[in-house]
């Protein structure tokens, strides 16, 4: 992904709701509802799956499991987009929170939450 990705695909997005006349329906609650809806969209398609066949997917499943990750960053824009967030800098700045609470030095090889540490 180049520097501009997220700012076009989020212009793109605006577009194909402009041409629909679907910002009535994007409130940040429904927005965030179709976000999970379409992340346990994505859970299906690992459900009952054991940890080896989940990281085998075959070609179609793996197409399926992108377009259910699609969905869910298109979703993710929209929302990030109503409610004025740059998620580019959110992400950053959660990625530096995640560092203080998961210090390498404690965090590695161990899958317990921070607290637990």
């Amino acid at each position: 992904m180049n520097d501009q990705f997220l700012a076009e695909l989020s212009a793109q997005i605006d577009d194909f709701v402009a041409e629909r006349d679907w910002q009535q329906f994007h409130s940040p609650k429904n927005l965030a509802m179709a976000l999970i809806v379409e992340a346990a969209e994505l859970v299906e398609h690992f459900q009952w799956l054991d940890a080896v066949e989940s990281d085998a997917l075959d070609e179609a499943k793996r197409g399926e499991v992108a377009d259910e990750l699609a969905d869910i960053l298109i979703y993710t824009l929209r929302l990030a987009g109503r409610l004025d967030i740059d998620l580019e800098q959110a992400a950053l700045t959660k990625m530096e929170k995640n560092r203080r609470k998961y210090p390498a030095e404690k965090a590695r090889g161990v899958a317990l939450k921070y607290s637990k540490l």
